[in-house]
């Protein structure tokens, strides 16, 4: 039966076996996530990337490891950073999910990405997530000079759930007089658990992520009343006064439509913003390395950060 979503031509035969996740089992999912990413190729330059653990106290929490990608051949001059949370639906994922992108932004960039190993939904609900990148983002504030980075020019990033809590964290920052964020970069970003747009209600049976995916992953993460704006920023009634922001989305992603909302929110508030759709993508498909349109994503990416973070 022919799909009724008009794929790009190079993603269309990959289309039929990215299944969603199967949130109603997170630890099977959890499983299945990790499959997916070691199958994933290494990025092809990772000599040229410097990675290592640090272990990082947490007010009320566990101890928490982020992972630091740095460029291996550094210069004199302090470095942007990027703050990376991976994506995964608030659920699943680890500190091995993001590691070739972040190692492609820390070399192509020219950044120190620090991407932590935040607590998982639904053993720690909302807020402890956000908290843990919240507590990952002022460790790099304060250990700038260690890690060669300038304070003044740290960005937070993220896909889907990641893009979640890159764009709390800059709601955060702001209301609390928090570390100053240079940038933000939001690549099919999860933002509104209300699901009330035409893609999160129509897009049932797409790659990757589907709406009842999407119910699921926001139950476990915020439970079943209304979500706090900074665990679902499209219910922040006021976006002025916030970093400068790149937001791309798919074409056939149930998270098409918030982002596009978002984005014209923020400019509307005056908010320096850059809105990218990608015709014939569905969520995720940026993995599908082979495809020209997934270049272009990633193309997008490096350029958006560079010129966010005025990296040299």
């Amino acid at each position: 039966m022919p799909s009724p979503y008009d794929f790009d031509p190079e993603l269309a035969p990959e289309a039929p076996g990215m299944r969603p996740l199967d949130y109603a089992d997170p630890e099977s999912a959890r499983a299945v996530m990790r499959r997916v990413m070691a199958k994933q190729p290494h990025y092809e330059h990772l000599d040229r990337v410097r990675v290592s653990d640090r272990v990082l106290p947490v007010d009320g929490g566990p101890r928490l490891t982020v992972r630091v990608y740095a460029p291996a051949a550094r210069r004199g001059d302090p470095l942007p950073a990027l703050l990376f949370p991976h994506w995964g639906g608030f659920v699943t994922g680890d500190l091995d999910t993001p590691r070739a992108f972040a190692a492609r932004i820390a070399d192509q960039v020219g950044a120190v990405v620090v991407s932590p190993d935040y607590r998982l939904a639904p053993e720690h609900p909302f807020p402890a997530g956000l908290d843990d990148c919240w507590a990952a983002l002022e460790w790099t504030r304060a250990h700038a000079g260690e890690l060669g980075v300038d304070p003044d020019r740290i960005g937070v990033g993220g896909f889907s759930a990641g893009g979640a809590l890159a764009a709390g964290l800059a709601l955060r920052a702001r209301d609390t007089g928090g570390p100053r964020i240079r940038y933000q970069y939001l690549l099919f970003p999860q933002l509104d658990d209300r699901l009330e747009t035409v893609s999160a209600r129509e897009f049932t049976d797409t790659p990757v992520l589907d709406r009842a995916a999407l119910v699921l992953s926001w139950k476990h993460y915020t439970g079943s009343g209304p979500a706090s704006p900074l665990a679902a920023p499209a219910r922040a009634e006021d976006l002025s006064g916030l970093p400068p922001a790149f937001v791309g989305v798919c074409a056939y992603d149930p998270l098409r439509d918030e982002g596009i909302h978002f984005a014209h929110r923020l400019i509307k508030a005056g908010v320096s913003t850059e809105l990218v759709h990608y015709p014939g993508t569905f969520h995720a498909s940026v993995g599908i390395g082979h495809a020209d349109v997934s270049r272009r994503m990633v193309r997008d990416q490096i350029d958006a950060l560079r010129r966010g973070l005025r990296a040299d």
